[in-house]
Order: C-alpha cells, then structure tokens, then sequence
C-alpha cells in the first residue's frame, strides 16, 4: 500500500477523533434552570442558548399561547437581557422584543421595545406600548438561588406567526441609560442569538447557535494542530535531522508525513472556514480570511515540491531549495499570526490562547536547541579541520625540504 496513501487515511481518521465530540448533545437545561421553569408550569422544551442563556418554553396550537422563561447571568452593577419573536427572520431588525433591565442599584424594570433600522444605526431604543402582540403576565426578576436573571411572559401568537418557523431572537448588554438599553458587545456570540424554529417539535429549522459554535471550535482546533503544530515539526524534522546536528535515515519519511498530515487537517480547517464565512451575513472578517486563503494557497504550491522538485543534478535545484526554504518558513511565521487573529475572533477563554503559547514556546525552544547544537557542533567540526589541516601542510612541508636527499628515483 502506498506510503501516502496511509497518511492520508491517517490524517482523516484523526479529523474524525476531533470533530466528533464536539458534536455530542449538550443543549439541555440546568437543573436549577428547569426547576425554577417547572414552577411556571414549562414542562415540555429547555434548551441552553449562546452568551449562557437558558430557553424555556410550552405552546398550545389550538390557543396559540406561547408560555416563556429566558434567563442568564448579568455579571457587574448593571445590565439588561432581551428575548422577542420576529416575523420577518432570525435576525435582530423587526424584533419585538421583551428586555428585563438592572440598575446600579439593584432595582429592576421591564419594557417592551421594537426592533429597527434605526436602531441599528444607533437611535435611542425607548419603550412602547403595543408592539402587535397580546402579552401577558411580563415579568423581570431575580432568582437568587443560583443567580439567574429571568424573563417570565404569556404571548398569545396572532394568526400571521408561523408557530412552525418561528424566528426567536435573545441578546445580553451591559450599559443602560434610564429605560433604554444602549449597545450589546459584538462577539460572535452576541451575532449568532437567533433561531428559527418549530414551537410544537422543538425541531430547529436554522443552523442552531450549537451547531455553528461547534464548527468554529473544529475550524480552529483543524488549523492549530494541522497548519500551526503538525508542519512546524516537519519544518524542524527536516532542517535537523537530515544531516546536522544529527544524521536519520527516516527524516525525509517522517517529513513527508508530518506536512502531509499538517495539510490534510489544515485544508479542513480551512474549508471549513470558507464554509463559516458564508453563514455570516452580518459579520465579515476580511484580514483573517486573507491570510488564510493565503495560506491554503502557499502551502499548496508547497506540497507539489513531491512531484515537482528538481533532481539533485539539475542546475536549477539550488535555487529551487531557496525558494522552498524561505517560503515555508515565511508560511510559519503567517500561520502562527493568523491563529492568533483566529482566537482573538472566537474569544474562547484564554486557554486557547495560552495553549498555543505554550506550544509555539516549545517548538521555539527545541529549534533553538537544536540550532545552538548545530552551530557548536559545526564550529567545533570547522576549528578541529583547521587545526588538521595546518598540521598536515606543516608535514608536507617538512617532507618537502628533505624530500630530494632521501627519496628514491622512481623505478624505471
């Protein structure tokens, strides 16, 4: 079988050990959540939600009454969190909205509020009386217990609401001026509040906060290991063990795996990363999206070097290697930016970011070792041929001033 071909059944069998977890179910309420929803009598759907929001809620078709409990932590003095239904798409403008407010004092208020373009654009959001919806027993409280804020409400859905694509949008801010709440953080988190889904299932027609947070988490995770761990060592492999400061049989094989495996799992960071970037209608990261493109490019051109590279005897191949050499290491220093960029964007918690630290700390750490090693070697090797090669032309020169009184006439 094909060396290449076991790498690459390899690589994939790896992608698989990664993404799979990621995928497991985990969008069940907490306990302390559905207790708390249980006493509103919302037995029947609780689904955990971006920015740490809980959803619960029951719907009776034949009444249209849509019975709801959304709440979340407000960390800090003051804050306000939002939920609405809107009939015109999973997406913040045209939302009804219901927002619970927390003051600096501890006292809180709740309001009805709509949802526009001028919003948006950074008009002052104040309360209104009727926002088209019959909603009853609206309520904003504390739950001490374990820290929740929550949103109570009664809406009785009019007949122009499709029960069965139903568009639920939440949100979570922190600055408020009286009764109107100013400008939520823009993380990803806070673009991807929004669901369309079917009240009577619990069937999520969109693309679930879940699912897209899961497959930014394989998109990064795909491209740290692949462009930003893997082909790092193969770089090291290949400048070190080939012939200083240590001489292996193996280098070129375990090279070749190394950015074969490293381009496999990064092409599907990569792709994924395309993919991601459709999804994102309100949002566009253009520097990171560059230099990733980039990348899959550069390192494409890379991986022909297995079919395209010159002959050891070509006139060509010594400025083939130089190209070869600068540009693959140019590549490392875009990745290890780019992956910093690529956090900075998910703002996971700094684990991420210390992780890759630590990795890049180690990988530094053994090339300079092994760099501090090569150059001792090497120079120890230059001064050891020098002094031999002094101490010969020494020989042959005591040789030669003698050499015509001792040696013999060639035969004949």
């Amino acid at each position: 079988m094909p060396l290449n071909f076991i790498h690459f059944r390899l690589s994939f069998v790896f992608t698989l050990v990664l993404l799979l977890p990621l995928f497991a179910n985990g969008r069940r309420c907490s306990a302390e959540f559905l207790c708390e929803a249980e006493k509103l009598n919302i037995k029947q759907y609780c689904n955990k939600k971006t920015l740490g929001a809980e959803f619960g809620w029951n719907y009776d078709d034949k009444s249209r009454r849509l019975d709801i409990a959304f709440g979340a932590k407000l960390d800090g003095g003051i804050g306000w969190l939002a939920w609405g239904l809107n009939p015109q798409g999973p997406h913040m403008v045209g939302t009804r909205a219901l927002i619970g407010i927390k003051h600096q004092n501890g006292s809180l208020e709740c309001h009805k509020y709509s949802i526009t373009d001028a919003t948006r654009l950074g008009c002052q959001l104040l309360p209104i009386d009727d926002l088209g919806l019959d909603i009853r027993n609206f309520s904003f409280v504390y739950l001490k217990a374990f820290k929740y804020y929550m949103i109570k409400a009664t809406v009785f859905l009019p007949l122009g609401y499709n029960s069965s694509r139903t568009n639920i949008v939440w949100q979570i801010g922190y600055a408020v001026a009286d009764k109107e709440p100013k400008m939520h953080p823009t993380s990803l988190n806070n673009f991807d509040s929004t669901e369309t889904i079917d009240l009577n299932s619990n069937l999520v027609i969109t693309y679930t906060d879940q699912q897209l947070g899961n497959l930014r988490t394989a998109h990064g995770i795909l491209n740290i290991v692949g462009w930003g761990i893997i082909m790092p060592v193969g770089v090291i492999i290949a400048r070190y063990l080939r012939r200083y400061p240590i001489r292996w049989r193996l280098w070129f094989t375990l090279h070749i795996s190394c950015q074969i495996a490293g381009y496999i799992l990064g092409s599907a960071g990569w792709a994924s990363g395309r993919w991601l970037g459709k999804q994102s209608k309100y949002y566009v990261f253009t520097t990171h999206g560059i230099f990733a493109t980039t990348i899959f490019v550069s390192t494409t051109i890379q991986m022909f070097a297995l079919v395209l590279k010159p002959k050891r005897d070509d006139l060509f191949r010594k400025y083939w290697n130089i190209y070869h050499h600068f540009v693959g290491y140019a590549i490392l220093a875009i990745i290890s930016m780019n992956i910093f960029k690529g956090i900075a964007i998910l703002k996971p918690d700094y684990t991420w970011k210390w992780a890759y630290i630590v990795v890049l700390g180690i990988l530094a750490a053994t090339a300079l070792a092994f760099e501090v090693y090569t150059w001792t070697i090497f120079t120890i090797s230059k001064i050891q041929r020098t002094k031999l090669r002094k101490k010969n032309e020494q020989k042959q020169q005591g040789m030669g001033g003698t050499g015509t009184e001792t040696s013999e006439p060639p035969p004949t």
